[in-house]
């Protein structure tokens, strides 16, 4: 994994950057930081737009974030094959630049949410997913205010046929996300967006409650370790 290197971009508010940086040197890659203002990509196999409220989330949840000098450069590279993970804020952005289909609102409950949540993993063929297996159930840290997830009829039986539906909330919806998604990918499978918080579950002692016991989770680990090998082995 040495030598791969994932940027990860900081925009005003963003909270969890620091966070996704760690995520990746767990995983064994290198970090970058990217500044919102950066005019290029600095020559980043990948990037990892973080949580947190960038431009206090005003107008509208990633709407400021889209038009941001580093998204110039972000798009064109994603649309080119560049992997790109985008973590609750950043999926908002993501959205907001049309790199995925759909918007993010308010909750349906109109309150903040802070669960450990439980998702079904719907796709393993992306280049975020693939040291997941088909059907596992994984439990992820969700803290969000507009993490539901909605788009119109067609659409959302577009990303079903194509298999583009990466996660679903298993047990509860707490958002109310549209037929419970919680993460897509785009038709390349090197864009994914989800509103849980993968970096937040890297390391024992610090992440959810895992099979060896409380905070042994370390499900979203895996979310950088497929990115990783996937760019070793291209």
């Amino acid at each position: 994994m040495r030598g791969v290197r994932v940027g990860v971009v900081t925009f005003p508010g963003t909270l969890d950057d620091r966070d996704a940086a760690r995520a990746v040197r767990l995983a064994g890659g290198e970090a970058v930081s990217l500044w919102h203002a950066d005019a290029d990509l600095h020559g980043v196999d990948a990037v990892v737009l973080p949580g947190g409220f960038s431009y206090g989330d005003y107008l509208r949840a990633g709407a400021i974030s889209r038009f941001a000098p580093v998204m110039e450069p972000l798009v064109d590279a994603a649309r080119g094959g560049l992997p790109v993970l985008g973590i609750c804020n950043g999926f908002q952005v993501l959205a907001e630049a049309h790199l995925l289909p759909g918007a993010m609102i308010k909750n349906d409950h109109r309150t903040f949410v802070c669960r450990e949540q439980v998702l079904a993993v719907e796709n393993v063929d992306t280049v975020w997913t693939r040291d997941f297996a088909q059907g596992e159930r994984i439990t992820i840290p969700l803290k969000n205010q507009d993490g539901q997830f909605v788009a119109d009829e067609r659409t959302l039986d577009e990303l079903e046929a194509e298999n583009r539906v990466v996660f679903r909330y298993e047990g509860w919806n707490p958002n109310g996300s549209r037929r419970a998604i919680a993460g897509i990918s785009n038709a390349a499978g090197n864009v994914v967006g989800l509103m849980p918080h993968p970096e937040h579950a890297v390391e024992r002692g610090f992440g959810p409650d895992g099979p060896a016991g409380p905070r042994t989770g370390t499900d979203g680990l895996r979310f950088f370790t497929s990115v990783l090998s996937t760019l070793v082995h291209a």
